[in-house]
């Protein structure tokens, strides 16, 4: 299939597949001449792109045209969609079209629906950063794509690391690889302290500020949130981190008070891992279901805020001293 279509938030996986087909279509010699890369700015960019898609490569190799942050997917022209309808199936196989986009597509588009028929679509999303079972598994598979091998306590405390922060990761994985390689080459396993030795640890997540703010622990609280808007961690993130973490949690204290077993409470509460659970008990004991709900209304009103355009330092510190107290009663 000549016609791709990446999406999603994950800029550097997004990246590296881009790189990856360029350097599979192209021959290094002839990219100059069979290469576009184009640009969002232009008025005529879906037409451009797709004339060139239809212009056979020159010399060896194939031609890449890239259409970058397109906006196909979320509208489209009546005089566009029957370009497109035109174009699409007579791309040549020697032409390779590739559209990205930040945005998730719009399934009831008509263009959409085209691209689902003619394209090779493929997610590039984060993970989100309380879906703990699924970062670790991400940390293990791009561990098992460098040759790592990992302890699982060693894999957790990457996970929390550098969260879904994929640059990060494999960044992490790099400087694990050349200590790897240091040890003498020999085929091993990468320990916990290790990690804890290594890894620049970004500790101040948003997941240790639900955890302060579980606690009660005010002081804490707004300390993590300083550190947070000062290393540029958006507002928006953090709420809806938060809001994922107190959702999991009330779900959990909910379905233990009915009696619940761990197997029904993890697919109720969207846990990959039922031995999680156990984990989850523990942190939502102190709490009653009714202060865990009444979390959730002040969060909203936390995103409500931000997204009226809010100072988030100001905004986020307020609200979490109401939630730590909301907590602490």
């Amino acid at each position: 299939m000549s016609i791709f279509l990446y999406w999603g938030e994950d800029d550097f996986g997004l990246q590296k597949a881009v790189t990856a087909l360029r350097d599979r279509v192209l021959d290094p010699i002839w990219a100059s001449f069979n290469y576009d890369k184009i640009s969002p700015d232009r008025s005529d960019a879906i037409i451009v792109a797709l004339n060139q898609a239809m212009t056979p490569p020159f010399g060896a190799g194939g031609r890449l045209v890239w259409l970058v942050d397109t906006t196909l997917c979320q509208h489209c022209s009546e005089e566009l969609l029957d370009e497109l309808e035109r174009t699409l199936p007579a791309i040549p196989d020697s032409s390779t079209l590739l559209l990205t986009s930040r945005t998730k597509p719009d399934g009831r588009l008509k263009s959409t629906k085209l691209l689902q028929n003619h394209a090779d679509i493929r997610e590039f999303s984060l993970i989100a950063p309380w879906k703990t079972e699924q970062l670790v598994q991400q940390v293990r598979q791009v561990a098992g794509n460098k040759g790592l091998k990992l302890t699982p306590e060693a894999a957790e405390l990457l996970a929390q690391a550098v969260g879904n922060d994929t640059r990060l990761l494999s960044t992490e994985l790099d400087k694990l690889q050349l200590y790897a390689a240091a040890k003498g080459g020999q085929e091993g396993t990468i320990e916990a302290k290790a990690v804890t030795a290594l890894v620049t640890s970004s500790t101040q997540n948003s997941l240790q500020l639900a955890g302060a703010i579980r606690q009660g622990d005010a002081a804490r609280a707004i300390a993590l949130v300083a550190d947070l808007i000062n290393r540029n961690e958006p507002g928006l993130k953090i709420v809806a981190t938060l809001i994922g973490q107190f959702r999991t949690w009330l779900w959990v204290k909910l379905m233990l008070e009915a009696g619940e077993r761990d197997d029904k409470i993890a697919s109720a509460a969207e846990i990959g891992n039922p031995k999680r659970v156990y984990i989850l008990r523990q942190e939502v004991s102190a709490l009653k279901s009714g202060q865990l709900s009444r979390t959730l209304p002040l969060l909203l009103e936390l995103e409500v805020s931000l997204k009226r355009g809010a100072d988030p330092l100001s905004t986020l510190q307020t609200k979490v001293i109401e939630l730590c107290q909301l907590c602490k009663r």
